[in-house]
């Protein structure tokens, strides 16, 4: 727990408070913050996905076929609750409800599934498979969905204040399809499954503009931070609570009644109960929605997942113990 925190958690924290610094002094704005999630979300997060999709495989999807379905079922539901409960509990609207699904729905896997899963359960194959298939699912259904959602609510808010012309109901998707954070994943994923083979010299083209994905999108998060009013209410500790607690938990419950591989079941719920996804807060500064609440929300599980993290590794021994698989 002490290399994770150490060499996964402490970075971002550090990051983030140069960001936070960086905007307190002046030396970034809002403004500034914007145009580099506009960097982030329209080149290194759509490479970043795309290059960690491709590199699966067929086998891989079809090796475990109980995790894959049962995590896959779980995450979008996840996904739905948070949305539902934003929605119909805070009355937010469609658009402030999906950024919440984005963020508090979905864990950050991309940036922290190999720095938080290799130093407990090592460098082995099958937490590159529990990374992988997770990534698809976050990030080849989750986000299309999400922006769907977002472009709906904005479509439907602009079709108000035109005289209350009913938008289209394919349009909002068609928008969420052409932006790359939504295409690149899903064209990974079809590249997948026709079974074709990424050649390792292109990697360098992709991996250069993925590399400033996570460190950039930190850095501008802080600015954020810096440019807004820090708001711990109820919607952030409710954001909190559905990601850190009810995520991982769900899980851990449906993985024990259908037998799962102790291993890939303590690995799933560890992917459970990482921090909430960078991309939601990416999208949210893109649109200029639900930021100030989204931001403050992810600080707070940040800092909050150095407790969690060791306490649903105890936790799910616990459970593995009084109902062995």
């Amino acid at each position: 727990m002490e290399h994770i925190i150490l060499y996964a958690i402490v970075p971002i924290l550090v990051i983030m408070l140069l960001g936070y610094y960086s905007g307190k002094t002046g030396s970034f704005t809002g403004e500034n913050a914007r145009v580099l999630n506009k960097v982030v979300l329209n080149y290194a997060l759509p490479a970043a996905l795309f290059v960690s999709i491709i590199k699966a495989n067929r086998q891989m999807l079809s090796v475990d076929v109980k995790l894959t379905i049962i995590s896959f079922v779980v995450l979008i539901a996840c996904f739905f609750l948070v949305y539902y409960v934003f929605r119909l509990l805070y009355k937010d609207s469609i658009a402030d409800s999906a950024v919440s699904a984005l963020i508090s729905g979905s864990p950050t896997i991309g940036f922290l599934g190999f720095a938080v899963l290799q130093p407990i359960f090592g460098d082995s194959a099958s937490v590159g498979l529990v990374i992988a298939i997770v990534s698809i699912e976050v990030n080849a259904i989750g986000i299309p969905i999400g922006l769907a959602l977002l472009n709906t609510g904005n479509a439907q808010q602009a079709a108000a204040a035109n005289g209350g012309k009913k938008p289209s109901a394919w349009k909002p998707v068609l928008n969420a399809i052409k932006e790359p954070v939504a295409w690149a994943p899903i064209l990974a994923v079809v590249l997948v499954l026709c079974g074709v083979k990424w050649p390792e010299y292109l990697d360098p083209s992709f991996t250069l503009i993925s590399g400033a994905n996570a460190s950039v999108a930190v850095f501008a998060a802080g600015i954020t931070l810096s440019s807004v009013k820090i708001s711990i209410n109820g919607q952030a500790i409710m954001g909190s609570f559905l990601k850190l607690i009810v995520m991982p938990l769900a899980l851990l419950i449906v993985g024990i009644i259908f037998k799962m591989d102790p291993v890939n079941l303590k690995m799933l719920v560890v992917c459970g109960a990482l921090p909430p996804a960078f991309s939601g807060i990416i999208i949210a500064s893109r649109y200029q929605t639900y930021v100030t609440t989204g931001t403050s929300s992810l600080a707070l599980s940040t800092i909050l997942f150095m407790g969690f993290c060791p306490l649903w590794i105890w936790l799910t021994d616990v459970a593995l113990k009084m109902f062995p698989v």
